[in-house]
């Protein structure tokens, strides 16, 4: 494997693209404007996006791989790996470059509801393809933050660069919801799947040994980020991944409370709680009544 470059500050990354420094914590970069570089696997320590334009090979992004297409969107959060593999050659980058270290935003509002935009967490699969018109706004946003950069400090400079970041954020939210309406189909049949993983989970010993079904668990035998499922089942259902696997789990319950004449703690322990009392006081959170109660009135 090769060796990874970590890029803990902004200013580290501007020294590598052959950049300046116009404010500590944040960088607009086009890489049109940078000299040709090698590849590279980097540990970036900064919430980044990467505008990528052009075909520009085979990309690893932690352990996948990915071929970037025009106007493809990635997100990172820090603590997160990507690169090329260095083949020894050189390459004129294309396309643009948003870096803000996490101190940015404290105490901003960005700051308290950064974790809501759940694509800094999205695998590469799962990266925003962009139509041609929204290009055009991502690079006008990121233009107007280049643009705040060179203009002189003042009171006003921190305010503004938050402003923008968070108004860029929120049209690539905008844009990931025409995206999941665009792939209904092939997101009806990942629900579908879903659904069939929570009866199969039910069928086998997966409660005795795992536990409760979780939203990671189903993301993964899915092949999709935890994020990137809960956001794509929100969408097609409105409600939470939680809330569905809470809901067939309800289900199930019913159906042993009433079909059997087994204990409360018996049906339990085999729906995967490790605490009656924990399933008692679910289930009379969903139905409005205990387990004991349902089975009287039923």
């Amino acid at each position: 494997m090769d060796d990874i470059l970590h890029i803990d500050r902004v200013s580290q990354y501007n020294d590598l693209m052959g950049v300046a420094t116009l404010h500590p914590l944040v960088s607009v970069i086009d890489f049109a404007t940078c000299a040709p570089c090698r590849h590279v696997r980097l540990g970036m320590g900064c919430y980044t996006l990467f505008l990528k334009e052009v075909q520009c090979g085979e990309l690893l992004y932690g352990r996948s791989r990915y071929d970037y297409q025009e106007g493809t969107l990635v997100f990172l959060a820090p603590g997160q790996v990507i690169g090329i593999a260095d083949n020894g050659q050189t390459f004129q980058p294309k396309g643009w470059a948003l870096l803000f270290d996490p101190e940015l935003l404290h105490g901003t509002e960005l700051g308290r509801r950064i974790k809501e935009y759940g694509f800094f967490s999205y695998e590469v699969n799962e990266a925003l393809h962009l139509s041609e018109s929204e290009r055009r706004t991502v690079i006008d946003c990121l233009r107007n933050i280049q643009a705040e950069l060179h203009h002189s400090p003042d009171r006003h400079s921190r305010p503004l660069i938050v402003s923008n970041i968070e108004l860029l954020l929120n049209y690539c939210m905008r844009f990931y919801e025409r995206q999941f309406a665009m792939r209904h189909p092939v997101n009806s049949d990942l629900l579908a799947r879903f659904e069939r993983l929570l009866d199969d989970y039910y069928r086998g010993d997966l409660p005795q040994r795992l536990g409760l079904p979780t939203v990671r668990y189903f993301a993964e035998q899915l092949h999709l980020s935890p994020n990137y499922f809960g956001d794509l089942i929100r969408k097609e259902t409105g409600r939470t991944a939680q809330e569905q696997i809470q809901l067939h789990l309800i289900d199930r319950a019913k159906e042993l409370i009433c079909d059997t004449e087994r204990s409360v703690s018996d049906i339990a322990y085999e729906l995967g709680f490790q605490y009656p009392q924990h399933f008692s006081r679910l289930f009379k959170k969903v139905v409005g009544q205990t387990p004991v109660e349902y089975r009287t009135h039923e």
